[in-house]
């Protein structure tokens, strides 16, 4: 249905997300960003350390996204937020000059650094570059993200992995409440149009998932991330923190969840009220030979493709989706070309855009949930009998 105008609940925070129309809890909006519109739902693919592996910016752009994600623990070590700065900021850096959400480096530094203690005031590690310390607070995190320039940033949290016990996850979701109040202090200098996302913590208990958001509501940002999930846990698990955390959000604010995933957990999440999504898997796993399509994951790896001179799908609107023989992606993946890991990651980013538009105009249409069942009969078709 479409949404009149309502008012917001007073956070002293501007909105700049505009909900236009809902079917069940799915919903489709416009997110104003200083560098450009976002149509939500909203896949953003990831450019780790300013690029996107195998692919250009005007290909990512082509494709269909609106927004990428920067990652502020990579472009805080090499090539430095302060050096960004002085040449234009991450936009004018990389060339892609559209939105652009960084994160807030503290995913990066329990997954990847060595060394790293855990204090009220920061988390301090050693750089997987050169093992150089470094201190990383929510103070520090806000500081090189508006070095970087980007359109959103998100709070500093503390993400534990699933499974883990109780105590620890209470202990990092009421710490990540605490960055949460520093990060958006630090915050306040940012200019107008400028956004800051707090991230729901609370593991897989729902009770603390319930006092994360409250907690987040109360203090109040421009939109609100649910992190801590897809690191472990299963989809069921994950469905069921969505299912949670959701109702508890403004819903008139966006809601983003982190690191997720695959097309059938974006579905899924689409149907549970969220809006934005980030994943590394449609460039990973292009680079490993798998392409994503209306049939599935398909492997092009199988030998069944070796002399198969059909396309993916020849009904596709990407061309190198439907002008590539699987024989000739299957020759580059076994030869190791990096055009086929370059083919392969253009081809899955752009499915994943393919699907956010289908989604997105269900939903305006009043037709999500036809949607969703045709796009699952499709997936659990699979592919195209071999020849």
């Amino acid at each position: 249905m479409n949404l009149p105008d309502t008012d917001l609940p007073n956070t002293g925070l501007p909105n700049h997300f505009e909900l236009r129309a809902t079917d069940g809890a799915a919903r489709t909006g416009r997110l104003t960003t200083p560098h450009g519109v976002v149509r939500t739902p909203a896949f953003m693919p990831v450019g780790t350390a300013g690029a996107m592996k195998g692919m250009h910016w005007r290909e990512v752009r082509d494709a269909g996204a609106d927004i990428v994600l920067g990652n502020t623990y990579h472009l805080m070590l090499r090539p430095g937020a302060e050096r960004i700065a002085a040449l234009g900021g991450l936009q004018t850096f990389t060339g892609w000059n559209g939105p652009m959400l960084t994160d807030s480096g503290g995913f990066q530094v329990m997954s990847l650094a060595d060394l790293r203690k855990v204090t009220e005031h920061a988390v301090t590690f050693r750089s997987h570059i050169d093992g150089a310390k470094v201190e990383l607070s929510p103070e520090r995190s806000i500081e090189v993200q508006r070095f970087l320039g980007s359109d959103i940033a998100m709070q500093m949290d503390e993400c534990v992995r699933l499974p883990a016990e109780r105590d620890d996850i209470e202990r990092a979701m009421r710490l990540s409440l605490r960055w949460a109040e520093r990060s958006k202090r630090a915050f306040e200098s940012a200019p107008d149009g400028y956004m800051l996302f707090g991230i729901v913590q609370g593991g897989d208990i729902p009770q603390l998932r319930h006092a994360s958001a409250e907690g987040l509501v109360e203090i109040g940002f421009h939109g609100y991330a649910i992190g801590g999930l897809a690191v472990g846990e299963p989809q069921t698990v994950m469905l069921a923190m969505i299912d949670e955390t959701a109702p508890r959000l403004p819903k008139e604010r966006p809601r983003y969840l982190m690191g997720v995933g695959t097309p059938d957990d974006i579905l899924e999440a689409v149907k549970r009220g969220i809006d934005m999504f980030d994943c590394v898997m449609p460039t990973r796993n292009g680079r490993h030979g798998v392409a994503f399509t209306r049939f599935g994951q398909v492997n092009l790896r199988n030998a069944r493709h070796a002399d198969d001179p059909r396309p993916l799908d020849e009904e596709s609107s990407w061309p190198s989706t439907r002008n590539y023989a699987r024989a000739y992606l299957h020759h580059l993946v076994k030869a190791g070309e990096t055009l086929g890991a370059m083919l392969l990651s253009e081809i899955n980013i752009a499915y994943y855009q393919f699907l956010m538009q289908g989604i997105r105009d269900a939903i305006a249409h009043g037709k999500f949930e036809e949607f969703y069942q045709r796009t699952r009969e499709d997936w659990a078709r699979g592919d195209i009998a071999p020849r």
